[in-house]
């Protein structure tokens, strides 16, 4: 059944602007990112299938353009819209990091660099430059390696 003959309050999109978007399922938010299903399945069962084949929305978010355009109802403006909706929660959860006192622990200082570093295809040595507060001034990557390894020269680093 398509989702347009399902009760409003069920439909994904409406109860998203209704409840809020916490309380949709995985599914349901990837059908509305996808808002159109294919001929005999609905934009949910899309979303289902999706989550299946890539083992989460991770998976889905972390997917190469190949993998993600192989995959029913997504193409390249789709997994282009992916990629932006990406970017722009990492920018926003980077500037939420920046605003306060954000690297007070290892905790935070793992969460920020997996926020900046996710997605990388390669190794790469950065530094993190804080002010007194614990506040970021800037991130450098210094080195860059391979996918596995990369290679980090002190001398470089401390200006020999």
């Amino acid at each position: 059944m398509a989702i347009r003959d399902w009760p409003e309050d069920t439909r994904p999109r409406e109860k998203l602007l209704k409840q809020g978007a916490a309380t949709l399922t995985d599914a349901e938010l990837i059908a509305v990112f996808l808002r159109t299903g294919m001929v005999g399945k609905s934009a949910v069962d899309l979303g289902r299938e999706l989550i299946e084949c890539f083992g989460g929305l991770g998976g889905l978010c972390r997917a190469s353009q190949a993998a993600a355009c192989a995959a029913p109802g997504v193409g390249k403006a789709k997994y282009a819209l992916l990629q932006a909706v990406m970017e722009m929660a990492r920018r926003t959860l980077a500037e939420d990091m920046l605003a306060g006192d954000a690297l007070t622990s290892p905790t935070a200082v793992r969460d920020y660099l997996r926020l900046i570093l996710r997605g990388k295809e390669y190794e790469v040595f950065c530094c993190v430059f804080l002010d007194a507060q614990n506040r970021v001034i800037a991130v450098e990557e210094l080195f860059r390696g391979t996918l596995t390894q990369t290679s980090v020269y002190p001398r470089e680093i401390m200006g020999l």
